[in-house]
């Protein structure tokens, strides 16, 4: 794995030695592999492996890392680790088993997210990038944006969410150019709605995240 594919941040308000690592892989090949090491209790695997068809964003992602983290710290986890915790808070209920199930690797998943955080010095950068490389089978890619939404399932987050009325945004535009052919208007009225459609649901995906953390 190329070193600068994995993501590495501070998070705020936390000890400067704490960093999150995130990796994002397509076609994986190894998936049920992968799983059976978190089944198994395999410290060495004590990741979060999220499947990217079920995150929206990087905010959304970074919500429940951060979330996870702060409770680490305060001593507050409602899971057996900090990892495990990340995937409990995408969830907007209580059923941790539920949230794996939405949330986290499966046999059938070709496009994960690997989440490492800091939890001991002896967990940096160099040490995540060189255990993955080794035991994920699969392409890496950069964490940005554009890689993220390629692999969002919309329909899939709708359903986990129980949210059926996104995309119902603003559809007026400005004035466009006469010039522009029929088919170039209807590709960018269609590339604006999707991005609508996308920020209105993470907000609202992130305030059910967020009445979930206050019950």
């Amino acid at each position: 794995m190329d070193m600068s594919l994995l993501k590495t941040l501070k998070i705020a308000h936390l000890p400067d030695d704490f960093l999150v690592h995130i990796a994002l892989y397509d076609d994986v090949t190894n998936a049920a592999f992968l799983q059976q090491q978190l089944l198994d209790g395999n410290t060495a695997f004590e990741y979060a492996f999220l499947d990217a068809s079920a995150i929206i964003s990087s905010t959304h992602l970074l919500a429940a890392v951060f979330k996870a983290a702060n409770d680490w710290v305060t001593g507050r986890l409602k899971s057996k680790n900090v990892h495990s915790e990340i995937v409990f808070c995408f969830s907007m209920n209580n059923n941790i088993a539920e949230s794996f199930r939405r949330f986290g690797i499966s046999p059938t998943t070709t496009t994960l997210y690997a989440i490492k955080l800091s939890t001991t010095p002896s967990i940096n950068a160099a040490t995540v990038e060189q255990h993955l490389s080794e035991s994920v089978q699969g392409n890496p890619l950069p964490f940005e944006e554009l890689e993220i939404a390629k692999f969002t399932d919309i329909g899939k987050v709708r359903k986990i969410y129980k949210l059926t009325n996104t995309g119902q945004g603003n559809k007026k535009g400005g004035k466009r150019n006469t010039e522009r052919t029929n088919d170039a208007r209807m590709m960018e009225s269609g590339q604006e709605m999707e991005m609508v459609e996308r920020k209105e649901l993470e907000t609202m995906v992130l305030g059910l995240m967020a009445l979930r953390g206050a019950t």
